[in-house]
């Protein structure tokens, strides 16, 4: 709530009044009969705003005007995106499960990224769409289906089955947001290896590095020659007698 003080009217009318019965009493026809007037009603004006104390009142805060992208698809998927993340931060207030409601945690970090990206690069949109028509709102019925049954305070076995599969569920949804995240990323993943490739054969044109490919030649030659088995040194006259010396008892 936003607090508005405003001043009391009193002291106007205060005044006024003074005038007007200063005029009934007295002729207002000489100069020394409007400077008494005036004095009169500015000291009634002080004593009735020292008595009478300023209105405070109260107004709701203004509903601040919606971020615009000027584009209204984009507009609308980043308004539904809102919505969804709001409502995850209610069910895990409602939900006590330690571990449903650090999944809904995730999925509301996750959630708000994928539309940061989405938002910075709107090209990016068809590719959430799906995300955005079944799985985000399968996620949030699946979520509030378990938030209804938990508040049964009851044990069933249509509320247990319900709540169990859930539960049984949320690991693999938490994996499908990441993934989905991590889909925005294809297009930066692959202009980052193009660049490090690019750059690597600059620099090794220019003799600042050595070239990739003899390179991986030199590696593979000195891999082989570590792998061939040692020559024998030559054996010695004697060494060479005594293996053709048998003894018999």
């Amino acid at each position: 709530m936003k607090k508005i003080v405003r001043k009391s009217t009193i002291p106007l009318y205060a005044v006024a009044v003074t005038w007007l019965l200063y005029a009934l009493l007295f002729p207002l026809y000489r100069p020394f009969h409007f400077v008494v007037a005036a004095a009169a009603g500015a000291v009634v004006g002080l004593i009735s705003r020292g008595l009478c104390k300023d209105i405070v009142e109260e107004v709701p805060e203004p509903e601040p005007e919606p971020e615009t992208t000027g584009n209204e698809e984009l507009d609308k998927m980043l308004a539904d995106g809102a919505a969804a993340i709001a409502e995850m931060k209610r069910l895990d207030d409602n939900i006590d499960d330690a571990k449903i409601s650090a999944d809904i945690v995730r999925l509301e970090t996750v959630s708000s990224r994928i539309f940061e990206q989405v938002k910075a690069n709107p090209k990016k949109m068809p590719q959430i769409r799906k995300f955005m028509n079944y799985y985000l709102p399968t996620t949030l019925k699946l979520l509030n289906a378990y938030d209804r049954m938990d508040s049964q305070g009851v044990e069933g076995e249509n509320i247990n089955s319900t709540k169990k599969s859930v539960a049984g569920i949320m690991d693999s949804i938490v994996a499908a947001f990441e993934k989905q995240l991590d889909s925005l990323f294809g297009d930066q993943a692959l202009d980052i290896s193009t660049d490090i490739t690019v750059l690597e054969n600059m620099m090794a044109r220019e003799g600042l590095t050595e070239d990739p490919i003899h390179k991986t030649q030199a590696e593979q030659a000195q891999k082989a020659q570590q792998t061939q088995p040692k020559p024998q040194e030559p054996k010695t006259m004697e060494e060479e007698l005594g293996e053709g010396i048998t003894l018999e008892l």
